[in-house]
């Protein structure tokens, strides 16, 4: 498993259990905004920005449906690479604030050339229960796995 020849694949799919809390969230803050004692304008423009946060997040977040949503994790000879219907297979730098959790991974990358990182959020529900216990294991042992891509 630890050799750097050795190969790692998994998938993904969307996760029930994230996109109920996802709209939870949601749904606290739309009521947080239409109680709020502020002005009309002000409460307005923070529901404008809860809608415009959640189309923009919910497929490629949370449904996975839209052309670059991450949906897999590679791990090869050249490095770790995440795939999406839009650029295929992308070369990426996992970041070691990453979290590997029975019930969750939280893969944080950066692709090459920028600066930011991003997130994943893997509840268990996403994968099946071995590949899921695989992906835990591969992120908190892999050999190198905070290197720049090759």
């Amino acid at each position: 498993m630890s050799s750097p020849s050795s190969t790692f694949q998994c998938r993904w799919r969307a996760s029930r259990r994230l996109l109920a809390a996802y709209l939870a969230a949601q749904g606290l803050a739309l009521v947080s905004l239409l109680l709020l004692d502020a002005p009309f304008i002000w409460r307005c423009l923070g529901v404008l920005m809860c809608l415009a946060h959640g189309a923009w997040h919910l497929p490629r977040s949370i449904l996975l449906n839209h052309p670059h949503a991450w949906q897999a994790l590679r791990r090869d000879a050249s490095g770790w690479a995440l795939w999406n219907r839009a650029g295929g297979w992308q070369a990426v730098q996992l970041r070691p604030d990453s979290l590997a959790l029975p019930g969750l991974v939280v893969v944080r990358f950066r692709l090459p050339g920028q600066w930011w990182s991003r997130s994943l959020c893997l509840p268990g529900d996403t994968q099946g229960a071995d590949d899921h216990r695989r992906l835990r294991t591969r992120l908190k042992f892999s050999r190198r796995r905070w290197a720049a891509p090759e």
